[in-house]
């Protein structure tokens, strides 16, 4: 096998052509339904996956019975390992340490 040499200018071309060094952000997302109650997921993209919930047709079947009316909390995360986990301890939070959540959040944009 031949050796080959690569300088840092190519190095560096190279790693941002890869599809690893600019990895998209993954956020935790909870979204208030009709009725009040809040639904916590995870995407890349929070605004097509709102329009998922709406529709009916790629959104959680959550949605089915009581829509989904507005976000209101977002986190972003560096991948998906991160926000899955976040997502488990946000699920496992009581309602009110969720709104309190929700409100530092809303203060703090």
């Amino acid at each position: 096998m031949a050796d080959v040499e690569v300088d840092a200018a190519e190095a560096t071309v190279l790693s941002a052509a890869s599809p690893a060094a600019n990895p998209k952000p993954w956020f935790v997302y909870m979204v208030k339904t009709k009725s009040g109650k809040l639904y916590t997921g995870i995407t890349t993209d929070i605004d097509r996956r709102f329009s998922e919930h709406q529709s009916g047709k790629k959104g959680a079947k959550y949605f089915r019975v009581d829509p989904a009316q507005e976000i209101v909390y977002r986190e972003q995360l560096e991948n998906r390992s991160q926000a899955s986990v976040r997502e488990a301890q946000i699920k496992k939070m009581r309602r009110e340490s969720k709104l309190a959540l929700i409100l530092a959040s809303q203060k703090s944009a």
